[in-house]
């Protein structure tokens, strides 16, 4: 589903090479729930950005559904995250003058999709991940799980081959941030779902399963959810003890 082989991401400034990834390879499939975590300073949010292609990168390639998209032109690039990605972020990134309703709609308006199909969906996907009672309100007027349900619920309009997910429950009280990794498992469960999440949120990625844990621009380990929640969460809560640093900021 998504594979990264050999990523490598450096900047510059000056004369200094700052390597930020190293060679990183990492493998998802389809209807796994997955997330990222590591120090600040680690790569996470540079590894989600390098995948999506918002910034470049220096060696190697992201191949999502077997198309290799590291060689795609920006207006080839712009359809598939339309089409094939969806985004979630810690911000919510909706559009304050749209409603609930009409920001779900976004991706299939921008694919030009028909409305009668388009608003079919949305009121079904509102139906499952429990908002749509809230359809018609504007984003000020709901609280923050609220809004970041109602990303995930946009992230899925056109049954993307992976939501990439961006500290999703970062702003977001602990009854919240419950409902909004339900949603996501919801939408693994019912709608086989690929999730790809970088957070610093134990509790968060104990739902997982599976960790991949960055250190210094390297897979420093992978950690596997064998079904027992509470346990994984202490064995991921001790990987972070082990490794040190702060783990609360997006680098």
């Amino acid at each position: 589903m998504l594979q990264v082989e050999h990523l490598s991401k450096s900047y510059r400034i000056g004369n200094q090479v700052y390597p930020v990834l190293k060679d990183i390879s990492i493998e998802v499939e389809k209807g796994e729930f997955v997330a990222v975590m590591g120090p600040s300073g680690g790569g996470k949010t540079t590894l989600l950005n390098c995948i999506s292609r918002f910034i470049p990168y220096d060696e190697g390639a992201v191949l999502l559904g077997g198309e290799d998209i590291s060689r795609l032109k920006e207006d080839e690039l712009a359809k598939v995250r339309n089409r094939k990605m969806g985004f979630v972020f810690q911000d919510f990134m909706l559009l304050d003058g749209l409603t609930v309703f009409e920001n779900i709609c976004l991706p299939q308006i921008i694919d030009e999709r028909p409305a009668a199909q388009m608003e079919s969906k949305a009121e079904n996907i509102c139906r499952v991940f429990g908002i749509d009672k809230i359809m018609q309100k504007y984003p000020a007027e709901i609280s923050g799980g609220e809004k970041q349900r109602t990303a995930v619920a946009r992230a899925l309009m056109n049954h993307p081959l992976v939501i990439l997910a961006d500290e999703p429950t970062g702003n977001l009280d602990s009854k919240s941030c419950r409902a909004v990794i339900d949603a996501f498992l919801k939408a693994r469960d019912t709608m086989q779902a690929t999730v790809f999440m970088v957070t610093h949120d134990s509790f968060a990625a104990s739902f997982c399963d599976r960790v991949i844990i960055l250190k210094d621009g390297q897979v420093s380990g992978i950690r596997e959810n064998r079904g027992d929640r509470k346990a994984f969460m202490d064995e991921l809560l001790d990987t972070i003890r082990v490794l040190g640093g702060d783990f609360d900021d997006n680098e």
